[in-house]
């Protein structure tokens, strides 16, 4: 997949993850900067993301990242998608984009 493609394709996912929101935030979990990687191996079409909660506790800790999972890999680009959640670094507000600021008046 050339450059342009790959480019192409990643800013599709970034798209698609934009349509997924925490249940708890009026804010999808690309701007509230829960997606801390988003690595694509053209060759094998797989996607690897890796991603974080606001809480370590969060109530949908098992279902936010198999939504991301089966939304990433339902994009005929996309043949498998994995997602790995991790805490290290830890989620704090920095990681808010200028329009979930806006959006939750920060």
């Amino acid at each position: 997949m050339p450059t342009s493609s790959k480019k192409k394709l990643q800013e599709k996912i970034i798209q698609t993850l934009k349509t997924i929101y925490d249940p708890e935030l009026p804010v999808d979990i690309y701007e509230l900067g829960l997606i801390y990687e988003i690595n694509i191996n053209a060759e094998k079409k797989e996607v690897h993301i890796v991603m974080t909660l606001t809480t370590p506790n969060c109530p949908v800790a098992e279902e936010l990242p198999a939504q991301v999972q089966h939304a990433v890999q339902a994009l005929d680009e996309v043949k498998k998608a994995k997602v790995e959640l991790t805490f290290t670094p830890p989620y704090n507000l920095e990681r808010l984009s200028e329009t979930a600021r806006l959006l939750l008046h920060f």
